[in-house]
């Protein structure tokens, strides 16, 4: 089982540590972390500290070359370098573990470009015979219009390749409406809710809800990361909910993108997936995200435990709600 990451957007994550952050103030950080990332880069990290085999395609700035070549997971990564520099991402994180996050806004690209990052995808598919895509992160603007991936999608799901995709927005709005070729979505809870018109969830049952009338438009599952509800896998005949407890809260960057790579390496590659053994590892990766400074899933010490029920209580109450 290997799998591929195509992160078309990529970021470095600039990370500051401070006490507290009020409006206005000027702040001194007691630390600071730089990480090529991006949500693709994110996942293929978190999956090779889990022992798979993986490749992350990822944008990067030319500029940024010899960040790229220098990151420990530089093994992993599979630049694809355009002119100037890579967009920053800046994370700040208090003494609480609350992080305010300021995006940088993702970058245009020619449609030449853009090909050449689908070639570099569609390359290293076939070099790693892989079984999984995970298609993450915004998408940059070609020709003043946003890509389709479906093209992408169904070009990897006709090769027997399960395609996920987690991207939120625009993209995501349009996805739901037509997930030909796409396997798995993965959004969060305030995503799915934008993603339908501003539905508004509340509880486990109304989440349920909502990623059925996603899945009755043709995709076979959506994973909803819930933050500290846990995880959510939703197929039709389905239901699984995992939550597990973070001994602290050190930074949430990343952790949705840490609970997907949980969630393919407990499914597997199989014709039928462990649902349950998914969103079992899903939980538990991503409250170790949480509990990790670093926005990159490095190592599995300290992974915890996780609570799993199969057709979960509706009434659940969220604790972050949408809509």
């Amino acid at each position: 089982m290997s799998v591929v990451t195509v992160t078309p957007a990529g970021a470095i994550d600039l990370t500051y540590r401070v006490d507290t952050l009020q409006r206005g103030d000027f702040i001194r950080s007691h630390s600071s972390l730089r990480e090529i990332s991006g949500k693709g880069v994110n996942v293929a990290v978190a999956l090779s500290t889990g022992g798979m085999d993986t490749a992350a395609v990822v944008a990067l700035g030319s500029e940024d070359a010899s960040l790229a070549a220098a990151s420990p997971h530089a093994d992993v990564l599979r630049p694809v370098f355009l002119p100037g520099q890579t967009r920053i991402n800046t994370q700040i994180v208090d003494a609480e573990g609350l992080t305010t996050k300021v995006n940088g806004p993702v970058p245009s690209m020619t449609a030449q470009q853009w090909q050449r990052v689908v070639a570099a995808t569609d390359a290293e598919i076939a070099a790693m015979s892989a079984t999984w895509l995970v298609v993450g992160g915004s998408l940059p603007v070609v020709e003043r219009e946003t890509p389709d991936i479906h093209s992408l999608a169904t070009a990897a799901s006709t090769r027997g390749l399960r395609v996920a995709v987690d991207t939120s927005g625009e993209p995501l709005r349009r996805l739901v409406a037509n997930p030909a070729g796409v396997a798995l979505i993965k959004p969060n809870v305030h995503e799915l809710s934008d993603a339908l018109g501003g539905l508004t969830l509340r509880t486990l049952g109304d989440v349920v809800a909502a990623a059925r009338m996603v899945i009755a438009r043709g995709v076979g599952l959506l994973f909803v990361s819930m933050g500290p509800d846990g995880a959510l896998v939703v197929a039709h005949d389905t239901v699984v909910h995992a939550v597990a407890h973070a001994p602290r809260l050190a930074s949430t960057a990343g952790a949705g993108d840490a609970s997907l790579a949980g969630f393919i390496l407990g499914a597997g590659s199989a014709a039928d997936l462990d649902l349950v053994a998914g969103c079992t590892m899903a939980a538990r990766f991503g409250t170790l995200a949480v509990s990790q400074e670093a926005t990159l899933v490095t190592s599995l010490d300290d992974l915890p435990d996780a609570v799993t029920t199969v057709d979960p209580d509706p009434m659940w109450a969220l604790a972050e709600p949408a809509g």
